[in-house]
Protein backbone atom coordinates (compact mmCIF):
# COMPACT_ATOMS: atom_id res chain seq x y z
CA UNK A 1 0.00 0.00 0.00
CA UNK A 2 1.23 3.48 -0.86
CA UNK A 3 0.12 6.61 0.94
CA UNK A 4 0.46 10.16 -0.28
CA UNK A 5 0.17 13.59 1.20
CA UNK A 6 -2.15 16.45 0.41
CA UNK A 7 0.53 19.00 1.31
CA UNK A 8 1.80 21.16 -1.53
CA UNK A 9 4.27 23.94 -2.26
CA UNK A 10 3.90 26.35 -5.15
CA UNK A 11 7.28 27.62 -6.36
CA UNK A 12 7.65 31.12 -7.76
CA UNK A 13 10.46 33.19 -9.24
CA UNK A 14 12.56 34.50 -6.33
CA UNK A 15 13.39 38.15 -5.71
CA UNK A 16 17.11 38.47 -6.37
CA UNK A 17 17.40 41.68 -4.33
CA UNK A 18 16.21 39.78 -1.25
CA UNK A 19 19.05 37.28 -1.73
CA UNK A 20 21.95 39.72 -2.22
CA UNK A 21 23.43 38.90 1.19
CA UNK A 22 24.37 35.46 -0.18
CA UNK A 23 26.69 37.07 -2.70
CA UNK A 24 28.58 39.45 -0.51
CA UNK A 25 28.59 37.73 2.88
CA UNK A 26 28.54 33.95 2.55
CA UNK A 27 32.20 32.87 2.90
CA UNK A 28 31.83 29.38 1.42
CA UNK A 29 30.53 30.76 -1.88
CA UNK A 30 33.27 33.30 -2.57
CA UNK A 31 35.56 30.76 -4.26
CA UNK A 32 32.93 29.96 -6.89
CA UNK A 33 32.45 33.67 -7.68
CA UNK A 34 36.19 34.28 -7.86
CA UNK A 35 36.94 31.16 -9.92
CA UNK A 36 34.40 32.24 -12.52
CA UNK A 37 34.96 35.99 -12.12
CA UNK A 38 31.30 36.58 -11.28
CA UNK A 39 30.23 39.97 -9.97
CA UNK A 40 26.89 40.95 -8.46
CA UNK A 41 26.00 42.78 -11.70
CA UNK A 42 26.37 39.50 -13.62
CA UNK A 43 23.78 37.86 -11.38
CA UNK A 44 21.44 40.83 -11.11
CA UNK A 45 21.38 41.82 -14.79
CA UNK A 46 20.95 38.28 -16.06
CA UNK A 47 18.40 37.14 -13.49
CA UNK A 48 15.41 37.19 -15.81
CA UNK A 49 17.19 34.70 -18.11
CA UNK A 50 16.74 32.03 -15.45
CA UNK A 51 13.97 29.47 -15.39
CA UNK A 52 12.20 27.23 -12.91
CA UNK A 53 13.28 23.59 -13.03
CA UNK A 54 12.57 20.59 -10.81
CA UNK A 55 15.38 19.71 -8.42
CA UNK A 56 14.96 16.18 -7.03
CA UNK A 57 17.04 15.44 -3.93
CA UNK A 58 20.51 15.03 -5.43
CA UNK A 59 23.97 16.51 -5.59
CA UNK A 60 23.32 17.22 -9.28
CA UNK A 61 20.81 19.06 -11.38
CA UNK A 62 20.52 18.12 -15.04
CA UNK A 63 23.72 16.10 -14.60
CA UNK A 64 25.72 19.09 -13.31
CA UNK A 65 27.23 18.90 -9.80
CA UNK A 66 25.76 21.52 -7.45
CA UNK A 67 28.28 22.83 -4.92
CA UNK A 68 26.90 23.38 -1.39
CA UNK A 69 23.65 21.55 -2.18
CA UNK A 70 23.94 19.36 0.94
CA UNK A 71 21.18 17.18 -0.46
CA UNK A 72 21.41 14.03 1.65
CA UNK A 73 19.37 13.50 4.79
CA UNK A 74 22.65 13.23 6.75
CA UNK A 75 23.57 16.69 5.44
CA UNK A 76 20.19 18.01 6.59
CA UNK A 77 20.76 16.51 10.03
CA UNK A 78 24.19 18.13 10.22
CA UNK A 79 23.58 21.56 8.69
CA UNK A 80 19.96 22.33 9.53
CA UNK A 81 18.39 20.04 12.11
CA UNK A 82 21.25 20.66 14.55
CA UNK A 83 21.88 24.25 13.49
CA UNK A 84 21.73 27.16 15.89
CA UNK A 85 18.22 28.16 16.81
CA UNK A 86 18.23 31.34 14.69
CA UNK A 87 19.14 29.52 11.50
CA UNK A 88 16.65 26.72 12.08
CA UNK A 89 13.80 29.06 13.09
CA UNK A 90 12.98 30.04 9.51
CA UNK A 91 12.70 26.37 8.54
CA UNK A 92 10.48 25.65 11.54
CA UNK A 93 8.14 28.52 10.65
CA UNK A 94 7.78 27.26 7.08
CA UNK A 95 7.18 23.72 8.30
CA UNK A 96 4.50 24.85 10.76
CA UNK A 97 2.74 26.89 8.06
CA UNK A 98 2.83 23.96 5.64
CA UNK A 99 1.35 21.60 8.22
CA UNK A 100 -1.26 24.13 9.37
CA UNK A 101 -2.39 25.38 5.94
CA UNK A 102 -1.56 22.34 3.81
CA UNK A 103 0.03 24.54 1.17
CA UNK A 104 2.67 27.22 0.79
CA UNK A 105 3.92 29.55 -1.90
CA UNK A 106 7.68 29.94 -1.67
CA UNK A 107 10.40 31.55 -3.74
CA UNK A 108 12.41 28.90 -5.51
CA UNK A 109 15.99 28.25 -4.48
CA UNK A 110 18.55 29.84 -6.81
CA UNK A 111 21.22 27.77 -8.53
CA UNK A 112 23.94 29.49 -10.54
CA UNK A 113 25.21 27.58 -13.58
CA UNK A 114 28.61 28.45 -15.02
CA UNK A 115 31.00 26.40 -17.18
CA UNK A 116 29.54 22.97 -16.33
CA UNK A 117 29.51 23.79 -12.61
CA UNK A 118 26.68 24.91 -10.37
CA UNK A 119 26.34 26.56 -6.98
CA UNK A 120 23.36 26.57 -4.67
CA UNK A 121 23.21 30.35 -4.31
CA UNK A 122 20.26 30.49 -1.92
CA UNK A 123 17.25 28.56 -0.65
CA UNK A 124 18.73 25.59 1.21
CA UNK A 125 16.05 25.59 3.92
CA UNK A 126 13.28 25.78 1.32
CA UNK A 127 14.77 22.82 -0.55
CA UNK A 128 15.05 20.81 2.67
CA UNK A 129 11.42 21.48 3.52
CA UNK A 130 10.24 20.02 0.23
CA UNK A 131 12.73 17.13 0.24
CA UNK A 132 11.85 16.16 3.80
CA UNK A 133 8.16 15.98 2.87
CA UNK A 134 8.86 13.83 -0.18
CA UNK A 135 8.31 16.66 -2.66
CA UNK A 136 10.44 17.68 -5.60
CA UNK A 137 11.10 21.40 -5.24
CA UNK A 138 11.81 23.79 -8.07
CA UNK A 139 14.94 25.87 -8.35
CA UNK A 140 15.58 29.01 -10.36
CA UNK A 141 18.40 27.96 -12.69
CA UNK A 142 20.45 30.99 -13.63
CA UNK A 143 23.05 30.61 -16.36
CA UNK A 144 26.02 32.93 -15.82
CA UNK A 145 28.74 33.47 -18.39
CA UNK A 146 32.14 33.25 -16.74
CA UNK A 147 34.65 35.87 -17.73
Amino acid sequence: MITSSSLSIRWVKPDIAAEQWEFSHHPDKQGFYQRHNIGWDDIDSGFDAGQLAPYPRSERINGIPVALSYSSYDDYARYLAKAKRGYRRNYSLMEEALQRDGQLTLPAAIILLCNSEALLFSGYRRLCLAWNYGMTPCAWLLPIKGK
